[in-house]
């Protein structure tokens, strides 16, 4: 499956395919914010497609890639089994829990989790209704 633009609890997200070329730079965060430009809101990346460095937060990828996605306005969410990742650094563990208890960036297990945190986002926010 190609990324797709989907609408989920009511909101435009590009959900990449686990399958797609990885994220290892900055240019493919990039590519995939360009993707989102065509009517998505939020963008939903399987943890399995962003590389390595990602989750080495001393590479300081991660910070970059947030930082891309919150200063063009976007929601980026990683989806999917990270707790390798976690049970290696404490770092990552703060990162997390911090992210998600704000509204840029998410990092949920699966596409149900998103639409339940969307659907809760949704029903928040100012003039809209949830789905």
């Amino acid at each position: 499956m190609p990324d797709v633009i989907q609408e989920r609890a009511g909101v435009q997200v590009l959900v990449c395919d686990p399958e797609g070329p990885p994220i290892a730079t900055e240019q493919d965060a990039l590519d995939l914010i360009g993707a989102a430009f065509l009517g998505a809101e939020v963008v939903a990346v399987p943890a399995e497609r962003l590389d390595e460095q990602f989750f080495s937060l001393g590479t300081r990828f991660a910070g970059e890639v947030m930082q891309k996605f919150v200063n063009y306005r976007l929601r980026l969410v990683v989806v999917g089994d990270i707790s390798r990742h976690l049970a290696d650094s404490s770092a990552l563990r703060a990162l997390v829990q911090e992210s998600n208890s704000g509204g840029h960036v998410w990092f949920v297990p699966d596409l149900d989790a998103l639409d339940e945190r969307l659907r809760a986002a949704v029903a928040t926010r100012p003039g809209r209704r949830p789905a």
